[in-house]
């Protein structure tokens, strides 16, 4: 692979993101990824300004190559995980969940490369309009919390990559190489993945849901909880009490009240499968074994090579 648009912005060997997932992306995940010549993003969802802090003087301490940090602003704590930030000098921060034009400014000043994840092509507009560095583009496929607008991946990286001109990164649904070759070829300078991390040996989610991902077939996530904040997530006892609420109508303080606190860190984190909210991509499908995180990166990159060359052979002019 040579050098584009976006190995360039982030000075890294494969323009592969490993996506700043709750509950799984703290520093050993980031650092097996970086060091692999990809970008490991800290996940800072699910850390308390001090647990950031520390995640990331560990991932400075084992790796020397580019690293980021993940921040949703829907933060309680955020401006003293801003502060954590620009103090440790992290040299990128992706942001989500919020409007790019309250901090990206504050971060560039700071010396720091901005990212924002969007899920339509106006947000992708607002972002370019508000400074930011790349835009992720991240298709309703993606687990997690995702756009209202359920556009899927193939749709929307093509829509995005037409109206924007700074560097584009597709995500949602990517977990190999030939995905990766899929996503450029409609218009992505690089991908970010997160479900196939997550079945990754330095991922720091529990082995039961690990274990759960690799055991996920096809049709085994559903995006829900749309009037709170629309999340993809498996199916489980708890998803099916989320369906049996529906049924009565519910008003959004109900919703709420079923949800409850820690939900997510119960099952990614404490491994409860039956009550936890357990969310991943429907990538899940395609993912059937737990390996090194740099195992990752080394088959996508082989995959994306090898398509890259069965594609070239083959030619419409017969």
């Amino acid at each position: 692979m040579h050098q584009n648009a976006i190995t360039q912005l982030f000075n890294i060997k494969y323009p592969i993101i490993q996506g700043g997932m709750i509950w799984a992306s703290g520093h050993k995940l980031v650092t097996a990824v970086s060091n692999a010549g990809g970008l490991g993003l800290i996940g800072a969802g699910s850390m308390y300004p001090e647990v950031l802090r520390e995640h990331i003087q560990k991932t400075k301490a084992g790796t020397n190559k580019p690293y980021g940090v993940n921040v949703p602003l829907l933060y309680t704590d955020l401006e003293e995980i801003l502060e954590i930030i620009i103090e440790e000098k992290v040299p990128i921060v992706f942001t989500s969940a919020g409007n790019p034009k309250t901090y990206t400014k504050r971060l560039k000043d700071a010396g720091i490369t901005v990212v924002h994840v969007v899920s339509s092509v106006k947000f992708a507009l607002k972002c370019q309009e508000a400074g930011v560095d790349a835009v992720v583009a991240e298709g309703f496929e993606a687990g997690g919390h995702n756009g209202r607008e359920e556009s899927t991946t193939l749709t929307l990286i093509p829509q995005v990559a037409k109206a924007i001109d700074i560097p584009l990164i597709a995500a949602g649904g990517i977990a190999t190489g030939r995905a990766m070759l899929a996503a450029m070829t409609l218009g992505a300078d690089g991908v970010q993945v997160g479900s196939r991390f997550v079945a990754t040996h330095e991922a720091s989610s529990h082995i039961n849901f690990k274990n759960a991902v690799v055991a996920a077939g096809e049709g085994a996530t559903h995006l829900t909880l749309k009037e709170l904040a629309p999340v993809r997530m498996m199916r489980n006892k708890f998803w099916g009490e989320v369906q049996e609420l529906y049924k009565t109508a519910p008003s959004t303080d109900d919703l709420k009240n079923l949800l409850g606190r820690a939900r997510a860190k119960k099952g990614m984190f404490e491994g409860d499968l039956d009550d936890g909210e357990l969310e991943i991509g429907q990538v899940s499908g395609l993912i059937d074994n737990i390996i090194p995180a740099a195992q990752v990166v080394k088959e996508m990159v082989e995959e994306f090579e090898e398509a890259r060359k069965q594609l070239l052979s083959f030619s419409m002019h017969g």
